[in-house]
C-alpha cells in the first residue's frame, strides 16, 4: 500500500519531499501537508524513516 500522509502529524516541513526516489510526494501549500501520488509511490518507506513527526507509514 502506498505511503499515508496524517495531515494532524504533517508540519510541510519537506523531509519526505527530498527522500523520495520516486518523486511522488509534494506539498500542499493550501492545507499545509504533504500529499502522496499514490501512482507514483514505489512503497519503498524512504519518506516514513525520514519523517521526524511520524506523520507518513506505509502499509503492508
Amino acid at each position: 500500500m502506498p505511503a499515508l500522509v496524517n495531515a494532524d502529524e504533517c508540519s510541510a516541513c519537506g523531509t519526505c519531499i527530498d527522500e523520495c526516489p520516486s518523486e511522488a510526494i509534494t506539498l500542499d501549500e493550501e492545507k499545509g501537508i504533504a500529499v502522496v501520488d499514490q501512482d507514483e509511490c514505489v512503497e519503498c518507506g524512504a519518506c516514513e524513516e525520514a519523517c521526524p513527526n511520524q506523520a507518513i507509514k506505509v502499509e503492508e
